[in-house]
């Protein structure tokens, strides 16, 4: 199946077509259609899958009739982090080109001006972080009432990061004739609660077996001592000829004393966590992705 298939607007293909992009991912083929006809979707699909541009796309076309008003969004997308938050951002400037859509990212981090000045305008899509949402209403700066699209990504990791409650009240603020779009890479007991109270009669898409690795990764194990896993770590880096890669620590302090002893040791290494400042983290981000820096040792922020 082809782009071209999907039932999606010329303006959309064209801006398809100069991603390079020919053919869509499962995910895409599935619920493109799915989003564009109104229903809820339940998405269960892992990053790296192509869910972005599986609601992103549907929604470019959906949008593209209508006004947005001044400080009243048409469509919210609510993320647990503000890079996944800025990587959606960037997905609806691509593939939006050819369209007059409005788009704000409201994350933490950032100038609270600058992010009001978009709202004032007026959005047509708001992409969010839970709090700094919910920091501007309390505020009293946005109004939620026009929300005609909500999407719920990365559920799973809003459960993991505490960001539940929040998510719950800033539906409850929303319209109930608003189409959902819910999407977790598993689907555990208290998903499937929110997904239950969250969605009307949602079709259940799903593109690979919960928490099952992606086909291009391959997985191994190292079992050492705990005393012992900085230099096991070094040795692998060595033996492995690793150009690039990206270390995760289950604590931010964890984070810095590595990047500190692989620096040491002569390995070019940069740390990545959610107590740096924003633009230092887009910073170290780009440089990553740019090949200036080898190694990112990183917390969960960056896991997605």
């Amino acid at each position: 199946m082809n782009f071209n298939e999907l039932g999606l607007s010329p303006e959309l293909l064209q801006a398809i077509t100069d991603t390079g992009y020919t053919t869509p991912t499962p995910i895409q083929e599935q619920a493109i259609p799915v989003v564009a006809g109104g229903r809820d979707v339940l998405g269960c699909a892992q990053t790296g899958t192509g869910k972005t541009a599986s609601f992103a796309l549907p929604m470019i076309d959906k949008l593209a009739a209508g006004r947005s008003r001044a400080r009243m969004p048409r469509s919210l997308i609510l993320e647990p982090t503000r890079e996944l938050a800025t990587q959606v951002e960037a997905s609806f400037e691509r593939y939006g080109k050819h369209h007059r859509l409005s788009t704000a990212l409201l994350i933490g981090g950032e100038s609270f001006g600058d992010q009001l000045k978009k709202l004032d305008r007026g959005v047509d899509v708001l992409i969010a972080t839970p709090g700094r949402m919910l920091d501007l209403f309390e505020r009293g700066k946005i109004l939620l009432s026009d929300v005609r699209i909500l999407v719920i990504d990365e559920a799973d990791r809003m459960l993991d990061m505490g960001f539940i409650p929040d998510v719950e009240r800033i539906v409850g603020l929303l319209s109930k004739t608003r189409q959902t779009l819910f999407f977790s890479a598993t689907m555990p007991p208290e998903i499937r609660r929110l997904a239950d109270a969250f969605l009307k009669e949602p079709v259940a898409i799903s593109v690979s077996p919960p928490a099952s690795p992606a086909e291009t990764v391959a997985q191994s194990v190292v079992v050492v001592a705990p005393e012992d896993k900085r230099e096991a770590l070094r040795r692998l880096i060595g033996s492995e000829d690793v150009k690039n890669a990206l270390i995760f620590c289950n604590r931010k302090r964890d984070v810095d004393i590595l990047q500190r002893s692989l620096t040491r040791h002569g390995f070019d290494a940069a740390a990545l966590h959610g107590d740096m400042s924003q633009p230092k983290r887009t910073e170290t981000l780009e440089r990553f992705k740019n090949g200036e820096i080898r190694l990112l040792v990183a917390s969960d922020v960056a896991a997605r």
